[in-house]
């Protein structure tokens, strides 16, 4: 399989899930073209994202709709049943257990720690086990290994102890610096940049 850049990844959730509405209403088999007013993205870009992941479309025939929702599902990680963490329940962590919601498409939450787990499992907005942040070691489910961290400080400590429990994946929702242990990955999610950034190409548009 082709190399599969950031921005092409980006674009196979919005297909997924215009996949399953046009499934949901009977569709069979849709053209590029078709496809491309539904999730207004050209059909040129809509075919040169679908072949990096196979022949997947006869031309004049279209795609059969359930098998690209099979295979975007597959590719996505909806059959990869992962066991999440997620550290910190303060509001954005209880709104990201509040979203938990997601047909489990990348795995599930199956519980949270923070400093004050007895407020917080009084708390009905939240539906998952929380743990006291010093039960990591005991606590985090056999072979878990993505941790969304919403913690506002110590997060090096937190990412070192995660470290050594085998945990590869670090979704970060901290504006804390740290620094990466060998075999770790993480994904920044930083709303302030995001919107920044769109505000950079709306004004570009106004030019």
């Amino acid at each position: 399989m082709a190399e599969i850049s950031k921005a092409t990844l980006k674009r196979y959730p919005v297909y997924l899930k215009a996949l399953r509405k046009l499934s949901e209403e009977g569709k069979k088999r849709v053209l590029s073209s078709e496809l491309a007013e539904y999730v207004d993205i050209k059909s040129t870009t809509i075919r040169r994202d679908f072949s990096l992941i196979g022949q997947l479309g006869k031309q004049g025939y279209g795609y059969d709709v359930n098998e690209l929702i099979s295979i975007f599902a597959k590719e996505l990680g909806e059959d990869y049943d992962e066991k999440l963490i997620l550290i910190g329940v303060g509001r954005l962590g209880t709104a990201i257990l509040n979203y938990n919601n997601w047909n489990h498409v990348a795995g599930e939450i199956v519980c949270a720690f923070d400093l004050k787990p007895e407020k917080r499992n009084s708390e009905p907005k939240v539906n998952v086990p929380v743990y006291h942040i010093d039960e990591l070691e005991e606590k985090i489910p056999e072979g878990c290994e993505i941790a969304i961290l919403c913690i506002p400080s110590g997060a090096q400590q937190i990412v070192d102890r995660l470290h050594k429990l085998g945990v590869k994946g670090i979704v970060n929702f901290t504006r804390e610096h740290f620094v990466l242990p060998e075999g770790m990955i993480k994904s920044d999610v930083d709303v302030v940049s995001t919107i920044q950034e769109l505000v950079f190409e709306v004004n570009s548009l106004n030019k």
